[in-house]
């Protein structure tokens, strides 16, 4: 049996905008017709994105299972997209990537991370609670309601 377990991660490079954006397409349309509109990620310019976010790729051999778009800010690391192939999803790889982040974060002396998610993304909200993000504020934002997290590094 093959190994399924991801083998490497790497910076993105401008020459992976297409396929970025192929995946976060395809991670966030199981939200569509949930808040009846494409989340801002399926809409990015990931050209433009790469210019100016940090991308880490979560690798199988050469193939992309999962990305996560980080902004060193100067008091936090701010997570601004975490995609993973539908397919690739439920196996723990948003978990390996937000634990890279933490580890981003502390490199660069910060002790928080930050980010924000569709409230009606409620497996979303509940991953991020279980990761030890909290529930810092909500507001109204396109017919929906924004959740703000904050997780805090000791």
């Amino acid at each position: 049996m093959a190994d399924l377990a991801p083998t490497a991660l790497r910076r993105a490079t401008p020459a992976d905008a297409e396929e970025i954006r192929a995946i976060t397409r395809a991670a966030y349309a199981r939200w569509v017709p949930v808040i009846g509109r494409e989340p801002l990620p399926m809409q990015a310019d990931y050209h433009e994105a790469l210019r100016k976010h940090r991308f880490d790729l979560l690798l199988r051999g050469l193939h992309i299972l999962a990305l996560i778009e980080t902004d060193l800010r100067e008091d936090h690391l701010w997570i601004e997209n975490i995609a993973v192939r539908p397919e690739e999803q439920g196996r723990g790889l948003s978990h390996r990537l937000i634990a890279h982040a933490e580890g981003l974060a502390r490199e660069a002396g910060r002790g928080e991370m930050r980010l924000l998610t569709n409230a009606a993304f409620g497996q979303n909200v509940a991953m991020y609670e279980r990761r030890g993000f909290a529930v810092t504020a909500r507001a109204d934002f396109l017919n929906g309601v924004t959740v703000f997290m904050t997780k805090g590094l000791a």
